[in-house]
């Protein structure tokens, strides 16, 4: 087998990681000069641009007035378990998993005693939407970072639903449209599309998801970064800046500048934009080449920020799967070694392959220039397999 040379031409940035993803274009550490340091987060100061922070997420997303948007701590993870733990159990409850995140949820759901139904897909797939109850709560994850997978749109929330929906959007928030009418909660994380530091969440409340914390209260104990409500009314300080736990100021003022990055492109029909050029990019590669292929199995369903990618080389799928899984793992690290890749080794308990992020902040000539290098590896290590056979 021939192994073509090395490309000439290589990606400016390296960073596709799918999280924490590549900060904006032109990022320093300038950018932080503005962060309230050394002060109380509950100083007038602190509280000034964490409500700074929402509002300017409030502006971009295109979140209705009477949504609230609150900081939370650990992550989009917190975020999710947040909303599981204070508002789930007055219902049924339907939870769709296709991947490793939306997984975690339904052993929430076992952990929580809750009475759910979990409906499944296989990586590469979506479960059946229709089965989604009207009487029952929803669970959802938009984006399946771990899969390459997403929701191809929300008609299949019945809009006279009974419960409340719970949607997991943290890869999909920032380049994806998501229908504020059919959502009750709504998570992310900084650390993704837009490239913000790790550690705090973003939580999303719909009049229906108020209501429901003013109307129930679990049997069960409700740690303290767990509370949204004094004295049954929801604490609308958690709402305005004032944060259930300490958060990083530094952590903030690198949100409102990556905030202030999209505002100054063109908002969130910019970044949809080249999140889309981006994996237009790859598409594009995928379909001139035979030795790869999306792991997502439809195209209406394939993300446009985590691209998850399968080898389908019969040399390669005819190793065993500890095998294949060894390839996939040599092939990232040959991409690393080059300095072309960084972190773009599918998820650990992902099917092997390769999870390469598009999301906004990467650039599509950095896309673009990383194919042929992704040919050269493949090839290099093929030639190797044919050598030992």
């Amino acid at each position: 087998m021939n192994i073509p040379a090395k490309p000439a031409v290589r990606p400016a940035d390296p960073r596709f990681s799918s999280g924490p993803t590549k900060k904006r274009p032109g990022w320093t550490t300038d950018a932080l000069a503005g962060a309230v340091l050394g002060r109380s987060h509950r100083a007038k100061a602190g509280k000034a641009r964490l409500k700074e922070a929402i509002d300017r997420t409030r502006a971009i997303l295109g979140v209705p007035a009477d949504f609230k948007i609150g900081i939370v701590p650990a992550s989009d993870t917190g975020a999710i378990e947040m909303a599981m733990w204070s508002m789930l159990g007055a219902r049924p409850v339907d939870i769709f998993a296709w991947e490793s995140f939306g997984e975690e949820w339904v052993t929430d759901a076992k952990q929580l005693k809750l009475d759910f139904k979990a409906h499944t897909a296989g990586y590469g797939a979506l479960p059946d939407l229709r089965a989604a109850r009207k009487t029952a709560d929803i669970i959802f994850t938009q984006n399946g970072t771990t899969s390459g997978v997403r929701i191809p749109n929300f008609d299949w929330i019945a809009p006279d639903r009974e419960g409340i929906t719970i949607n997991d959007a943290t890869s999909a928030v920032f380049a994806q449209q998501i229908d504020w009418a059919q959502c009750d909660v709504t998570t992310f994380s900084w650390q993704k599309v837009l490239g913000g530091e790790g550690a705090h969440g973003m939580l999303i409340l719909s009049q229906r998801a108020i209501a429901r914390l003013e109307s129930y209260m679990p049997d069960r104990p409700l740690p303290k970064i767990f509370r949204l409500t004094k004295k049954g009314k929801v604490d609308l300080e958690i709402f305005e800046g004032s944060t259930i736990n300490t958060p990083s100021l530094l952590a903030t003022e690198d949100y409102i500048d990556a905030l202030k990055w999209a505002e100054s492109i063109g908002g969130l029909e910019a970044l949809r934009a080249r999140a889309d050029a981006n994996t237009k990019a790859i598409a594009d590669w995928v379909a001139r080449t035979d030795w790869v292929d999306f792991l997502a199995e439809d195209a209406a369903t394939r993300s446009n920020t985590s691209v998850c990618l399968k080898v389908v080389n019969p040399r390669v799928t005819g190793l065993s799967g500890e095998g294949q899984a060894e390839f996939a793992k040599k092939l990232a690290a040959l991409l690393e070694k080059e300095g072309v890749a960084l972190d773009v080794g599918s998820y650990r308990s992902a099917p092997p392959g390769l999870r390469i992020w598009c999301g906004g902040t990467v650039e599509a000539a950095d896309v673009e220039a990383l194919t042929p290098w992704l040919d050269w590896a493949f090839a290099t290590l093929a030639s190797d397999l044919a050598q030992a056979a």
